[in-house]
């Protein structure tokens, strides 16, 4: 009985070390890739800048103050609040995938899920708190590394690097059109993201998609 004891916890040690290991794979993989990227952009391309590979993908780069797909929170305070936000939420997201990891019923599917949106919360995070400090500013020249302290902004008020670009459909709005549009022009689809965000996206449809077969 006791060795059957032992067999059952040692089975279940090796089933969270695995479900351990591959959230910390795939947080890993997506901030390598992300943080390489943005790094590789913030000091090789100037702000606005744009490198066409197709007709409808480009790699512009953009800066913002953190949220996703381009949106911020206006002004100084607004950026503390948001910064403030994201790090207790990212907090909870990590305990809520250490606590997953810990159940045997927990599916990997949705182990990859909660850690792609943990991962890429971490990668904007860590524009918002260091590129600041780092970096110089990127309005009229390519960035380069400074010593911390040095760099265009102070901790927790750098920009979040943007570049993915997909203008897929562009044209103007028919003269009939309502809401004050008509006339306009518009792009589909307009906002620039990065590698953190798209990982967030992914992990949250996916999780939307099959909530059913996650949440037994």
């Amino acid at each position: 009985m006791q060795h059957y004891a032992l067999t059952l916890k040692t089975v279940k040690s090796k089933n969270i070390m695995s479900k351990l290991k591959k959230s910390l794979l795939v947080i890993i993989i997506v901030l390598i890739i992300d943080q390489i990227l943005k790094i590789w952009i913030k000091t090789n391309m100037v702000i606005g800048q744009e490198h066409r590979i197709f007709n409808w993908f480009s790699i512009y780069f953009i800066e913002n103050n953190g949220m996703a797909f381009g949106m911020e929170l206006s002004g100084q305070f607004g950026k503390i609040i948001l910064s403030i936000f994201r790090i207790v939420a990212v907090i909870g997201i990590g305990w809520y995938l250490f606590r997953l990891t810990q159940k045997k019923t927990t599916t990997t599917g949705l182990i990859i899920c909660v850690s792609l949106i943990f991962a890429g919360a971490i990668g904007n995070i860590i524009d918002s708190a260091f590129y600041g400090m780092i970096f110089t500013d990127s309005y009229t020249q390519v960035a380069s590394f400074v010593l911390p302290g040095r760099g265009y902004s102070s901790f927790l008020h750098g920009k979040v690097v943007d570049m993915f670009y997909f203008p897929i459909i562009s044209g103007r709005y028919p003269d009939w059109f309502p809401f004050g549009w008509a006339g306009k022009s518009f792009v589909f689809f307009r906002p620039v993201f990065n590698i953190a965000d798209s990982a967030i996206t992914i992990g949250i449809l996916t999780l939307l998609v099959f909530q059913k077969k996650f949440f037994k």
